[in-house]
């Protein structure tokens, strides 16, 4: 891209950085929940429903993915078994999804293998420099947010 500033060029950087390490991410991320019979996608799903049962849209919004993904991925995980869809009582529209004791095994199971992955992950950082990326990401999250909530969407129900 032509004629940014420094801040712009930078930022624009930054940006396919963060799309190659999403890619690299979930590749790993395939092999790291492999071995509990789980894919990024369905892990990233489950993940969120740790903190108990949420509609689709919940779920959506929170990763920044398309309704019709999530839902196709929660499909896939009730048929496994891992997850289940009941009513939700504030919503009828919006059945809540929650884990059943499969899914939460398999989390419990994927755990120390995650947490190996993680901690080699973070190894060569400091704390300073992770928690500066962190806060930076947060910010970017926020402005995009709020960019989709201007523009009438609202980050992850389209």
């Amino acid at each position: 891209m032509h004629g940014l500033t420094p801040d712009g060029q930078l930022l624009n950087d930054i940006t396919v950085e963060i799309f190659a390490v999403n890619g690299r991410f979930l590749r790993t991320g395939d092999a790291v929940s492999g071995k509990v019979g789980l894919t990024s996608a369905r892990w990233q799903v489950m993940g969120l429903l740790t903190n108990g049962p949420a509609p689709v849209a919940h779920l959506a919004r929170e990763r920044g993915l398309r309704r019709q993904a999530v839902q196709q991925t929660v499909g896939r995980l009730e048929a496994e078994g891992m997850v289940e869809v009941g009513p939700n009582p504030r919503d009828r529209r919006a059945p809540l999804v929650q884990l059943t004791a499969r899914g939460k095994q398999a989390l419990e199971d994927l755990d120390p293998i995650e947490r190996r992955w993680i901690e080699g992950l973070a190894e060569p950082f400091s704390h300073e420099d992770l928690d500066a990326t962190l806060r930076v990401l947060r910010a970017l999250r926020g402005q995009l947010d709020e960019q989709l909530r201007a523009a009438g969407e609202d980050g992850g129900t389209a």
